[in-house]
């Protein structure tokens, strides 16, 4: 079954009553050369159990049975079960879950269903919930060797952006605090369908084994991070103080004690000041 033809997409759906979900932020793939590079490039390959956000009608759950010992995939929308039974009938070492990622315990998933594999996560993640999963992902310390998914092309510019510059937002420090980021290539919006209104491009993060603060010390320091990210027209001492309550003259000393100015901004700050500032803050606090 070619499950990139748009005709017989088309004719699946239309037996299965299926309509698209604006609020799912659903447009299926419909370009045959973008599946099998995702997989490729994903880490899905023997010794790997392969866990995937969002199925569509399981284009890219195939190419990934295909390479990986097991798929367990994450899907929210109860409509597409039937299809995928349809699609992937040709395949055993695929589970769905029908579940919302944001509340489903990844870690239980990972470790029952992946026993004795390295993981790695493959998505094409809907645009509206792409900082939340990745960040979630990230935070959890989940045993995975990488995340290779595709997002919207702004959003993969920030992703890749280096720390300590004006694309930088508060994702990209997470992606690259807790691994090594790159962009692996660029998707027109033409390859899916319905096509979208931007085009999108696939990244890859490779995690790193150690973390280089506590939990305790980890927390403290993304809540200086995204404080001061969300008001980035602020100065880092204006927004750290008004969004976590600390006094502005501890703040001031905070960053006084690492080197920087009064009226430094948390986007000129790269990891090593960033780092710094927070535990230095955290520790007057």
């Amino acid at each position: 079954m070619n499950l990139t033809n748009i005709n017989t997409v088309r004719d699946i759906l239309e037996r299965h009553g299926f309509s698209f979900s604006k609020g799912l932020g659903q447009n299926f793939i419909i370009n045959p050369d973008i599946c099998p590079k995702i997989a490729e490039m994903g880490n899905a390959q023997a010794g790997y159990g392969v866990l995937e956000i969002g199925t569509g009608i399981g284009v890219l759950t195939a190419e990934l049975a295909k390479r990986a010992d097991k798929v367990c995939a994450v899907e929210i929308d109860t409509r597409l079960l039937p299809i995928l039974e349809e699609t992937l009938s040709d395949f055993d070492n695929i589970k769905i879950f029908n579940e919302d990622v944001m509340k489903c315990d990844l870690r239980k998933l990972i470790s029952e269903e992946f026993q004795g594999l390295h993981t790695a996560v493959c998505a094409n993640l809907p645009y509206y919930i792409t900082s939340p999963v990745i960040m979630l992902l990230l935070e959890s310390r989940l045993p995975i060797d990488s995340i290779t998914v595709m997002v919207q092309k702004e959003a993969a510019q920030r992703l890749c952006a280096k720390v300590g510059t004006r694309d930088s937002g508060a994702i990209t420090v997470g992606v690259n605090y807790y691994g090594t980021v790159k962009s692996l290539f660029n998707v027109s919006r033409g390859s899916f369908m319905p096509a979208p209104n931007v085009d999108s491009a696939v990244i890859r993060i490779d995690l790193h084994s150690e973390h280089r603060l506590s939990e305790e010390d980890e927390k403290f320091f993304f809540k200086v991070v995204k404080s001061g990210f969300s008001q980035r027209r602020k100065t880092a001492a204006n927004a750290v103080s008004s969004l976590m309550g600390i006094p502005k003259e501890k703040v001031y000393s905070a960053l006084k004690e690492v080197g920087l100015p009064e009226t430094a901004r948390i986007e000129s700050l790269d990891m090593d000041q960033l780092i710094a500032f927070a535990l230095e803050l955290k520790g007057m606090c």
